[in-house]
């Protein structure tokens, strides 16, 4: 397994690579880029045809995800918390966005897919949410639950992934997905290409000098961002 100075030698060396992007894109690219990239090419290998729902789908990774998931020819159902964010997703290329401080999100999802569910959730929230996604996948469909925002989700019987479809549920972690050097360099070169060759395009909410780094956090959990912060020094 790479240790810490290892990977940023080799993320360092697929910037190089591509030396049309500029510092802040390299930046803001790499986290939540590859992120991105193993949940939907390695945790669930979304195929074009599926269907997919994507929380917080104007948020760092969810834009990112939306990107991916078009162009990989995915139709993208993303929720948001206000109608700008939702305007944000469907410009990445969302088909279809809930707003779900307006409606339940589990009975919009049931019905954008005349009730047969969706074929994977992407779900970086966790607590607010977890319930609700089991109710909109289909059978043998895949909860990916990368992130909980919103808290950790309780204990829960495993009976209920059988009754619901003998659903499948997945807690992966960057680490894991990038172990080895030649799959660092894979996600690192892939996703920094996707951003040259303009199929990736990178949203920086905002730059914040170091020393506002708890404003940057305060922002965050407020829920007042999109897109990508970067600290500098």
């Amino acid at each position: 397994m790479l240790d810490h100075h290892d990977r940023v030698a080799v993320i360092a060396q697929a910037v190089q690579h591509a030396q049309q992007l500029e510092f802040e894109q390299a930046a803001a690219a790499m986290l939540q880029g590859m992120t991105a990239h193993y949940l939907l090419y390695s945790t669930y290998k979304l195929q074009s045809g599926e269907t997919a729902l994507i929380h917080a789908a104007a948020g760092g990774v969810g834009l990112l995800l939306v990107q991916m998931a078009k162009k990989i020819g995915a139709r993208v159902i993303g929720t948001t918390g206000t109608q700008e964010k939702a305007q944000l997703a469907r410009e990445a290329g969302a088909d279809e966005c809930i707003v779900y401080t307006e409606k339940d999100f589990e009975t919009e999802t049931r019905r954008l897919t005349d009730e047969k569910g969706v074929h994977v959730v992407y779900d970086g929230v966790g607590k607010d949410t977890f319930d609700k996604d089991l109710n909109v996948l289909r059978p043998r469909g895949y909860l990916v639950l990368f992130g909980g925002s919103s808290g950790a989700v309780p204990p829960f019987d495993l009976i209920k992934l059988s009754q619901k479809g003998s659903l499948y549920i997945t807690r992966p972690t960057l680490a894991h997905y990038t172990a080895a050097r030649e799959e660092l360099e894979w996600r690192a070169n892939d996703v920094l290409q996707m951003i040259v060759h303009g199929d990736l395009k990178l949203r920086i909410h905002k730059t914040y000098p170091l020393a506002e780094a708890q404003q940057a956090h305060r922002d965050l959990e407020g829920r007042k961002t999109t897109g990508k912060l970067l600290l500098k020094p």
